[in-house]
């Protein structure tokens, strides 16, 4: 689940990750905020500028591989955060 706020200012896109208990455990948590960080790190280039962006993780963030997870949020981001 991805939420986009935006401002006037052209300052880099800020992101904020939210996963919680119901994910799993604080090794697997860890390890999905890992994944998410690397995926919009690689994404941040189409982001536009000013853009506030918090993803939350779902229960089944746990058991997805990183290549899955990739494509949901690239097209997240594409679809409400784009240059």
């Amino acid at each position: 689940m991805t939420y986009v706020g935006t401002s006037a200012e052209t300052d880099s896109p800020r992101f904020g990750f939210i996963v919680s208990r119901q994910v799993g455990s604080a090794v697997t948590r860890n390890t999905i905020r890992r994944r998410l960080k690397a995926v919009c790190a690689e994404a941040l280039p189409s982001i536009r500028g000013g853009a506030s962006i918090v993803i939350r993780a779902l229960p089944s963030a746990a058991t997805a591989d990183y290549a899955t997870l990739r494509a949901d949020v690239v097209r997240c981001l594409e679809r409400k955060a784009s240059a």
